[in-house]
């Protein structure tokens, strides 16, 4: 019997790699979701024949969440059909890094990897079907991503298996090297698509004028305070210039992982000392990334909600030794003394790992499963500030001064998103922008503004930050003296991964 609601069922349908791999819902296992121009328009139906039935959830704020999801569906791949725009919904689906983790014995994962790999044809011709809106720009921009696909292909799998998904494989390439010099050089989604995007999927009535100023008086906040830290260091040389000396104080390679490691046991014995978030349990290693996901350098793999107890995974990804070895210094200057430490309090704790720990046991299948990525993203982040306010690096500034400049890079992402996609700003102005208000310049900034042209909400950051700061300081309003940070941050992740717009149920509830 299935333990999810029809209409819960539904929304899932639509979204197959992200509920399979962080909700734990391996009944999704070797399926990709068929995100044809025909397969999309079947999922939007049943949408809306389930919408239709007349369920209606018990519980009022799971109500409003589902509907929310629903919403958003529409709004993804009904009017704005980003199937069509954007390869990342088509590469998650084909992704195999998903089975790295040892959710289950190898033998069951290894099936599963296999029987999707067997379904890269289908899927790879039904995304040349789709995507002919990709701008030659966004191409450009995920070439290697998608050629990185290739990297997760299994080894000793039927051959004829593996033949047949590399061709296919080379086909998607292909269409996607031949967008990128034929495609439009319009990335701009407008400024109502992008008002739609960003407010339906959070349940937010969105000004985007409005958060555009609250991105600039942020960025001045954090220069302020970055400008306060630094001059612990040296207060007659520029914030900036000093940030861009701190960060070349880093581990070699080969020493990444053990650096991390050492961050990862400090972050979690600090977050259970301080008792800042609901549960201190769990397993959280750290290790290599898998080879197809190295384009980020770090990021977590939790045990996911729906799956039996196991591991956590802090995945790093060091300089590939074939750079040149300025490119592999600019990658090891995201892991110095400086920037690692606040990393791994957003990815592990109180960031990524703790927020899976309540997952796991959020009351409700709505709120284990449908998770707001400006919520997931904005409490990492704010957990990041949380540990400056906290005392985190004890009398060491170089904490701080790390938290400030990633704040820094996630405000300028939000502003650049803004102007990207509906103020006309390029690229290159983008990049500009990067270099000025943060400490990256060249190929690491230009990296960073390109990624505006395929992620137009990767401002999530900063706006889910915002948006919890706001709350909490309402919550001390409200409570009074009845107040605490750890009676906060319970009510907050009991409601699971919340839109941003019902967030504020946490305190009626708390």
């Amino acid at each position: 019997m299935d333990d999810l609601s029809p209409r819960l069922r539904a929304v899932c349908d639509t979204n197959v790699a992200e509920v399979r791999e962080y909700c734990g819902r391996h009944e999704y296992d070797g399926v990709i979701q068929d995100l044809s121009p025909a397969g999309v328009q079947a999922a939007l139906t049943s949408l809306s024949e389930a919408a239709a039935s007349g369920e209606t959830l018990a519980d009022p704020h799971d109500e409003a969440h589902l509907s929310t999801f629903e919403a958003a569906v529409r709004v993804v791949f009904g009017d704005l059909e980003l199937h069509r725009r954007n390869p990342l919904l088509h590469l998650s689906g084909m992704d195999l890094a998903c089975y790295d983790r040892d959710y289950a014995p190898a033998a069951d994962r290894e099936r599963a990897a296999l029987t999707q790999l067997a379904r890269w044809p289908v899927a790879a011709d039904a995304a040349i079907a789709a995507l002919d809106l990709l701008a030659a720009p966004v191409a450009a921009a995920l070439l290697d991503p998608v050629k990185g696909l290739a990297a997760g292909i299994p080894a000793g799998g039927p051959q004829d298996v593996e033949r047949a998904a590399r061709e296919a494989h080379q086909r998607l390439v292909a269409h996607v090297e031949r967008m990128a010099t034929e495609g439009s050089t319009e990335v701009g989604l407008g400024s109502a698509a992008l008002t739609a995007l960003m407010g339906t999927g959070q349940r937010m009535d969105l000004d985007l004028g409005r958060l555009a100023e609250r991105a600039d008086s942020e960025r001045d906040r954090l220069l302020a305070r970055l400008a306060d830290s630094c001059a612990k260091i040296d207060s007659e040389r520029a914030p900036l210039d000093i940030a861009r000396d701190l960060v070349r104080d880093h581990p070699a390679a080969d020493g990444v992982i053990e650096a991390a490691r050492h961050w990862t046991t400090r972050a979690i014995e600090f977050t259970r000392e301080h008792d800042l978030v609901p549960y201190h349990d769990g397993e959280c290693l750290v290790g290599l990334a898998p080879e197809s996901r190295r384009w980020g350098t770090a990021m977590m793999s939790a045990a996911a909600p729906g799956e039996a107890e196991g591991p956590s995974w802090y995945h790093i990804t060091p300089p590939d030794p074939s750079w040149p070895e300025p490119e592999q210094e600019e990658w090891l200057e995201m892991f110095s003394e400086t920037t690692l430490p606040g990393i791994t309090v957003h990815e592990v704790a109180p960031g990524h790992f703790s927020h899976g720990r309540a997952l796991r046991r959020a009351p409700t299948p709505v709120r284990r499963t449908l998770h707001s990525d400006a919520f997931v993203e904005g409490w990492a982040h704010y957990a990041e500030e949380l540990c400056v306010e906290e005392g985190f690096g004890g009398d060491d500034p170089r904490f701080e001064i790390g938290v400030w400049l990633e704040g820094l890079v996630r405000v300028t992402r939000l502003a650049c998103a803004i102007g990207v996609h509906t103020a006309g700003m390029t690229v290159a102005e983008a990049t500009a922008r990067f270099e000025a208000d943060t400490h990256l310049s060249g190929p690491a900034a230009a990296s960073e503004a390109r990624r505006a042209t395929f992620d137009p909400t990767y401002g999530r950051y900063t706006w889910g930050k915002l948006e919890i700061l706001a709350l909490r300081e309402k919550a001390r309003r409200e409570w009074g003296a009845a107040f605490s940070l750890s009676r906060f941050h319970r009510a907050l992740l009991d409601l699971g991964s919340p839109p941003l717009g019902l967030m504020a149920d946490a305190l009626a509830r708390g």
